[in-house]
Parts: C-alpha cells; sequence; structure tokens
C-alpha cells in the first residue's frame, strides 16, 4: 500500500498504469495538463501574459528550493543541465583537475572535456569516485543517480573526501529529485533538469550554487533575466546583475514554467520520505521478482543485462512503457505506479 500522504498526488496522475519510465521522461498532471492549455488559449485569443509567466518562474524557482532545502536566491533557472554545467566549468583556473564518474551522463561531461580551458579531466567508476579524489582535485562531478544502471552515488563518501582534499562537487540530481532526498546546501552546485522526475515540461531546469561557487563563477550566459530587476534590465551593457545566484539565470521557457509551476507545487507538498519509501518499495519487489541482485543503496529504477534488447520488446509487446541504455533494460517506478505495475512487467518478462 502506498503511504496515504500519496493517495492526493496519486490521484493527479491519468496515465501511469503500465508507464515505467520516469528515469527518460516524467508524466503531466492534470493541473500541468490544464495550466499550459489554458495559457495557450489565453495567448491565441490575443491575451498572452508575460507577467504571469514571471509569477511562474518565481514560483517555480520557489518550489524547487524548498525541494533541496535551499533559499530561493540559491537558485538559477535555464533550460539544459549542459549550461549549468559550462557555467560550473567556467569557474575552474585552466589546467585545473576535474574528476568524473566514469560513464556519467554526457550533458554533464562533455562541457568539461571541451571546456576550452585545458581542463585535466580524470575519470572513476562512481562507487570508487571518493577514493579517487587526490589533492590534485579541484572539482568532482557525479550524478546523485546514474542515468544507465540506477546505481545511487555514496554522496557522503564523496563529500568527506571532496572536504579532505579541497576540492568542490557538483551534483546532477536530475535522476533523483522528485523520489530521493536531496539536501543541495551540502554541494558547492546541483543541477536538475524537471522534465523527468519533477513531472514538469522539458525545458526547466535549476542550478544552485554555493556562495563561494558563485565567487568564482562568470555569468557567461547573463541575459536581460540576469538583472537586478530582469523587467528594467532589457537593454544596454550597463545592466547591474543580480547580488545572487540568480545572476546566472538564463531568459527563461516561459510556457514550460507555466506548466512547472503546479507540478513542482505538488511535488514540494510531498513528505520525501513517503516518495522515497513508496518507489523503492515497487522497485525492491520487481527486482525480488526478477532475481536481480539488491543494490548497496536502492533506487527506484531497476536495471538488468539486456544486450539484445529482448526483455525491452517484451515489456514493450505487453503495453508497458519502459527503455534501455548501455546494454540494459531500464524501468522506473514513481508515485504514479503500483503493484499492479510491478505484476504488469513481471508478468511480461516471464513470457
Amino acid at each position: 500500500m502506498s503511504p496515504s500522504s500519496l493517495e492526493p498526488a496519486q490521484a493527479e496522475f491519468v496515465g501511469g498504469r503500465g508507464y515505467l519510465a520516469a528515469c527518460t521522461v516524467g508524466l503531466p498532471t492534470r493541473a500541468v495538463r490544464d495550466a499550459v492549455i489554458a495559457d495557450l488559449d489565453a495567448a491565441t485569443r490575443g491575451r498572452p501574459d508575460p507577467h504571469a509567466y514571471t509569477a511562474a518562474v518565481e514560483q517555480s524557482r520557489a518550489h524547487f528550493a524548498s525541494l533541496v532545502g535551499v533559499a530561493r536566491d540559491r537558485v538559477a533557472i535555464g533550460s539544459q543541465a549542459s549550461v549549468a554545467a559550462a557555467l560550473v566549468a567556467a569557474s575552474l583556473p585552466q589546467g585545473a583537475e576535474v574528476l568524473i564518474a566514469a560513464g556519467d551522463f554526457s550533458s554533464i561531461v562533455l562541457p568539461f572535456v571541451h571546456s576550452g580551458r585545458d581542463l585535466r579531466v580524470r575519470t572513476a567508476p562512481v562507487d570508487r569516485l571518493a577514493e579517487a579524489v587526490t589533492s590534485d582535485t579541484r572539482l568532482v562531478v557525479f550524478s546523485l543517480v546514474q542515468s544507465a544502471t540506477g546505481e545511487v552515488a555514496d554522496a557522503e563518501a564523496i563529500l568527506a573526501a571532496a572536504e579532505v582534499h579541497g576540492a568542490r562537487t557538483f551534483c546532477d540530481a536530475t535522476q533523483a529529485v522528485g523520489w530521493l532526498p536531496v539536501a543541495a546546501s551540502r554541494f558547492d552546485a546541483v543541477v536538475c533538469h524537471a522534465y523527468k522526475w519533477l513531472c514538469a515540461p522539458r525545458g526547466v531546469s535549476f542550478l544552485t550554487v554555493s556562495a563561494r561557487l558563485e565567487r568564482d563563477m562568470p555569468a557567461l550566459f547573463a541575459g536581460w533575466y540576469a538583472g537586478a530587476d530582469p523587467w528594467t534590465s532589457c537593454y544596454g551593457g550597463e545592466v547591474q546583475l543580480a547580488p545572487d545566484a540568480t545572476r546566472f539565470d538564463v531568459s527563461p521557457a516561459w510556457q514550460a514554467f507555466v506548466g512547472a509551476q503546479p507540478a513542482l507545487a505538488l511535488f514540494a507538498s510531498l513528505a520525501p520520505a513517503d516518495l522515497h519509501e513508496h518507489t523503492t518499495r515497487l522497485a525492491r519487489v520487481f527486482r525480488e521478482r526478477l532475481g536481480v541482485e539488491a543494490p548497496e543503496r536502492e533506487s527506484a529504477i531497476v536495471t538488468w543485462a539486456d544486450p539484445e534488447g529482448a526483455d525491452l520488446a517484451l515489456l514493450t509487446g505487453a503495453g508497458i512503457t519502459a527503455s534501455g541504455r548501455a546494454g540494459r533494460a531500464r524501468v522506473a517506478f514513481h508515485v504514479f505506479n503500483d503493484a499492479e505495475d510491478v505484476e504488469l512487467a513481471a508478468r511480461a518478462l516471464s513470457r
């Protein structure tokens, strides 16, 4: 049974049965759909409202800040994880060493490889990342939950090693926020794209920035929305940038934030521990049905070797939406899933 606190949220989703791909793209809630359609209808009638768009952006920022436990002025808005990673890369001195989890998602890897700053990029398996940190390491980069495998990184060990060696940390929480409690203040930077586990439209991302990183990070992509007062920052080069992390804002994709606001409000209203218990319990039962080895740290994502895609084909043939990554089949259990989804997927794979 799901925790009773999740029942109102579950009622917000209409298409979750057999959908085991929140790790690929989340499902919109009723409120998200209604908000996007209402905005489109208003614009069609010649009544777009830019100031309402700004309100949606700022409410979304506040909801995300609440979700990850930081002040809203520590949160910059964006649209892609790679842009956030490029900003963090620009904070580093020429030739600095960056330690990255091997095989991590390209959007947080390539900006360091192709930074133009001659960064020395070194990799290590995520389960040995902490022991790979040395006194030469300037920045440690990793996803809290690995996209390809669903493995949950040992963030505590990585943070402890980084502190010992004076390194900073950049964490991608895209596959985590929405089911796994995340304390963004523990890291120098956290990026999260909200279109997966937070069920927002694609084009809404967030970057949390520590005070010490803010001092070293240039506002490379500053535009009108990076100003202290965006609506008076539209012209010329004398614009005063915001005095906090919002100086790293990029111009928001308005319609995407219209949909993001109700999605983020929903997840900000839920108890993180209840979300974690519900999602990981379903994943645990599914792993036990398949005989998949339990991970060291529980995950809402279950993956297993499927080099030819045979298991993914079985799931698809049974009407189940799953995914395949890096030669592995991948399923994810979210708030809109329940025990019947586990049964449907397990039965499809037993054929």
